[in-house]
């Protein structure tokens, strides 16, 4: 019998009361897929206890954005890199797809994201982010998820696509190469996901580079009602996500090869990502619906 994430680490009964049954249910189901110590960590600090609550927190703002949820069962069992577009400014494109796997994936998955290397740089966020399993994006990491048949998702186009201003919405930024070499590596499928309506939840018309530089993050986003509303306007709209996930991908060759022969493969990808995009927003009827 496998054994379960639950049966080894049960919430307290305060935390049971902050987390969501429909969360608690699918904690539940969870497989172990990574090795926990003592205390209920695991070595990147994830902690199916802490998880539980933070989860819970995003399911409410996932219900904040309705997402209509296409093609998740495209998503096979064992070891899988879901690639999606990447936008909005905050991750909330990560938090959707995250909580998608979770509660519309049957049986349900633990998706470990990948995020930037300066996230571990902000108070309470690395906290939170760490105990819900989300891990620094280092190659080293995600080759030893994936051996152990973890579902990763990974945003090839970083901070350049989230970042990115209104006026360049959609348009998709330059996927590195990093996440085919792992995926060959070790033998992993592909998954591509187009997500629609991040570029409208928070519009921003520039960045402020003088202000992110001097606090360290890749991009300030200046929001289009700024000042009219004031610190207001950083609050994302009520915008309805749409998330495609297309069908797995496999690649053959060689981890390791020239970067002109991974490119060739990133961009299969890319094209697939862009066309699961295209779908997305041309069969929404507006930003809300």
């Amino acid at each position: 019998m496998t054994t379960t994430l639950a049966r080894r680490h049960r919430v307290t009964p305060f935390d049971d009361l902050l987390v969501d049954p429909e969360i608690a249910r699918a904690f539940d189901q969870l497989p172990e897929t990574v090795s926990l110590n003592s205390l209920g960590y695991d070595r990147w600090g994830f902690h199916p206890q802490a998880a539980r609550v933070y989860f819970s927190l995003a399911h409410r703002i996932y219900k904040y954005f309705r997402p209509n949820i296409v093609g998740i069962d495209n998503i096979p069992e064992g070891r899988v890199l879901i690639v999606p577009n990447h936008s909005g400014q905050l991750p909330i494109d990560g938090l959707i797809v995250a909580v998608a796997c979770l509660l519309e994936l049957h049986p349900p998955r633990m998706v470990r994201a990948m995020a930037e290397r300066w996230f571990p740089t902000l108070p309470w966020v690395n906290i939170a982010f760490s105990r819900s399993g989300v891990v620094v994006g280092d190659p080293i990491n995600c080759k030893n998820l994936l051996e152990a048949d973890n579902a990763i998702l990974v945003f090839p186009e970083g901070a350049r696509g989230s970042g990115k201003i209104f006026q360049k919405r959609y348009q998709l930024q330059d996927f590195g190469r990093g996440f085919m070499r792992l995926a060959l590596q070790t033998n992993t499928p592909i998954v591509p996901v187009g997500v629609v309506g991040g570029e409208e939840s928070i519009i921003s018309i520039a960045n402020f580079k003088p202000l992110a530089k001097a606090l360290g993050f890749p991009y300030v986003p200046v929001p289009a009602l700024l000042p009219l509303l004031g610190p207001l306007a950083f609050l994302p709209l009520p915008v309805r996500f749409h998330v495609r996930f297309g069908k797995p991908i496999r690649f053959e060759g060689k981890f390791d090869d020239e970067d002109d022969v991974i490119q060739e493969k990133v961009n299969v990808v890319t094209d697939a990502v862009d066309a699961l995009t295209k779908e997305g927003r041309a069969e929404r009827k507006s930003w809300f619906k």
